[in-house]
């Protein structure tokens, strides 16, 4: 196991996406992100069934710096109760670990 995660949340546009990978990566909360769509989601949300668009968002970071990129995160997504959630990065190239070590710490 690795001390690192992969972080996914979604949003309703591209631009929103961009928006927040451009800021957690500008303040060194992860290391790079990709922003994959549009993707269906289909959810139940505050009691009601539902389908929409959205474009997924996955942003690498380590264990240490995830709780500040979760702070971001919601303080600005557009929703006021996104779904956000890490993975553990069980295993990866020692390469890109390092870089995602390198690129999460603090400046």
């Amino acid at each position: 196991m690795t001390d690192f995660v992969q972080v996914s949340t979604a949003t309703e546009t591209r631009q929103q996406a961009v928006e927040l990978a451009r800021s957690a990566v500008r303040d060194r909360l992860a290391a790079g992100a990709q922003i994959i769509g549009p993707v269906t989601s289909v959810f139940w949300h505050l009691g009601e069934f539902g389908e929409s668009e959205e474009w997924q968002l996955l942003l690498k970071t380590s264990l240490t710096r995830y709780p500040a990129l979760e702070e971001h995160l919601l303080e600005h997504h557009p929703w006021d109760n996104p779904e956000l959630s890490a993975v553990p990065i069980a295993a990866g190239a020692e390469r890109c670990l390092q870089w995602v070590r390198e690129s999460v710490e603090p400046a």
